[in-house]
């Protein structure tokens, strides 16, 4: 079955590109939507129902999801004391129904519902599953030529091997002279003008006579015949212009040999290695002009609520626009080329004829994914037929994000419209897709101490601003609330809490943001 044939959400079954469905208690029904976790042992056991450590099992079924918050689309935030908000600690558990339901996404084309025959979504994916999926959505795209200061931060489609030797001829590593056979050395007179400098080509020159020398510089190709090159300040020119070596000269000194660091063909980078300014340099030097290399994700940022402003202070009920300025530079950061940022308000119609023009490889929205009057996303998906591959994640803040498939190779990744809950959903849906989509390899798993205990959400995973201490030790930062950014202002990365929270010296995963080294 190929990955993203039906939503997924924890504990319901799976629709099937045949229309058939698996039950939520059938391991086989979810197989295929699973990768190594890279965030540790913490997630490594869930079950076809959404459950978590040892004791999970294909026939158990997860907790309901707690009742989100009408306003956001996000759950109540627990009280200072660390206990659930009233609303959330007076709400019983209910036993969920295991019964297929389909999902709205199924109706027909028209995309109607009525109070009698609208069927409830699927309950949230757990975090790790739904970016895993996001992961596996998508394929690297085509390769492209590109000049080598334009493929920077791009992902190279193709092994680099070296087009030449390496210096391509016998280097001189310092400024000094260049001798031949043991000393003191003539030097020529000045009047030669017989110093060899950087770019001379002296390769049909007479061979240096034994018991001569010549001033060389940095880089310059040896002349024929010598055998050494000795330094500046290790040598000393007497009246006579005569040269002694103040300390021992041996054979080669100084001499980088022609193919020290590699040969004409050797393999120098694997395909798949990003493109970092280094890379650059190390091409330009192996003979390259152009880098075939994997062409970046075409992404297209909608804002949407007509209660933005683009500019100066909030008034008349209205706020700034806080995700527009931000999800450009983020998204160029992960490697795409953002084609436009546009703000459309709260029209049905306008996002669906936005939607339905693009041709990015991924069209990011923001705000819009929950139930509200004026929450168009889901709407314009079932009017486009997009396939949801994931429709609510358990992770707070972001619980009403989203991953479409609207054709093959294009996607549509809807974030919530809390500024940080729009972080997570960039870090969980479409992050991991635009680095399938370029071609980057899978972050190496990163693993960090607790400093502090980390207050978690009762059954789901919580993205949490943190600051890196020494030691491979975090400290959790205050403001993460949904609709703040004034903790990730000052993070240098995201802890994944698990669900119930963590203790201090308890060992969690991290996501890397973009402006801080450790980036994962």
């Amino acid at each position: 079955m190929p990955v993203g044939s039906g939503v997924v959400g924890g504990g319901r079954g799976v629709t099937s590109t045949d229309g058939s469905r698996g039950n939520s208690a059938s391991e086989h029904a979810y197989e295929f939507l699973f990768v190594d976790d890279p965030f540790g042992d913490s997630f490594n056991s869930f079950d076809s129902s959404g459950k978590t450590g040892p004791s999970a099992s294909a026939s158990s079924s997860p907790a309901p999801h707690p009742p989100e918050s009408a306003a956001s689309g996000d759950c109540p935030e627990p009280t200072s004391d660390g206990a659930p908000s009233p609303e959330r600690a007076s709400s019983p558990e209910q036993p969920r129904d295991t019964s297929p339901h389909p999902h709205p996404s199924l109706h027909s084309p028209s995309g109607t519902a009525t109070a009698g025959n609208r069927s409830p979504r699927p309950a949230a994916a757990p975090w790790p599953r739904a970016h895993s999926i996001a992961a596996r959505a998508g394929e690297p795209l085509p390769a492209e030529e590109r000049p080598l200061a334009d493929a920077l931060g791009q992902v190279l489609a193709e092994p680099l091997d070296a087009l030449t030797d390496l210096p391509s001829f016998d280097t001189s590593a310092m400024d000094g002279w260049a001798v031949s056979g043991p000393g003191p050395w003539r030097l020529p007179p000045p009047q030669d003008d017989a110093d060899v400098l950087a770019g001379d080509d002296n390769s049909g020159s007479a061979p240096l006579r034994d018991g001569h020398a010549v001033r060389i510089a940095t880089g310059a190709r040896v002349p024929p015949g010598a055998t050494a090159v000795l330094r500046s300040e290790h040598g000393d020119v007497t009246g006579q212009a005569e040269l002694h070596a103040t300390r021992r000269v041996t054979h080669g000194q100084d001499i980088r040999p022609r193919g020290q660091e590699c040969r004409r063909g050797d393999h120098l980078l694997p395909e798949g290695m990003p493109v970092s300014p280094a890379v650059a340099g190390l091409a330009a030097a192996a003979g390259y002009d152009r880098l075939r290399v994997t062409r970046r994700p075409r992404v297209e940022v909608l804002v949407l609520g007509d209660e933005l402003l683009l500019e100066g202070l909030p008034q008349g009920g209205r706020i700034r626009d806080a995700l527009g300025p931000m999800l450009g530079p983020w998204l160029a950061a992960l490697g795409a080329e953002v084609t436009a940022t546009r703000r459309l308000g709260d029209d049905a119609d306008v996002l669906h004829d936005a939607v339905a023009a693009s041709d990015a490889d991924l069209v990011l929205t923001t705000g819009g994914t929950a139930s509200g009057p004026v929450d168009h996303v889901h709407p314009t998906l079932r009017r486009v037929g997009a396939e949801l591959l994931v429709d609510g994640v358990a992770v707070r803040p972001g619980h009403p994000m989203l991953l479409a498939r609207l054709a093959p190779g294009r996607h549509l990744v809807g974030l919530p419209g809390n500024p940080l809950a729009a972080v997570a959903g960039l870090l969980t849906l479409a992050e991991p897709l635009l680095r399938a989509l370029s071609g980057r390899p899978a972050p190496t798993r990163t693993r960090v101490t607790l400093a502090e205990a980390a207050q978690g959400h009762p059954t789901d995973t919580r993205l949490m601003p943190v600051l890196r201490l020494p030691g491979d030790r975090i400290r959790p930062l205050a403001f993460h609330g949904p609709a703040m950014l004034r903790g990730l202002a000052a993070a240098d990365a995201l802890a994944v809490i698990p669900p119930g929270g963590a203790a201090q010296g308890d060992t969690v995963g991290l996501l890397g943001v973009p402006w801080a080294s450790a980036a994962v």
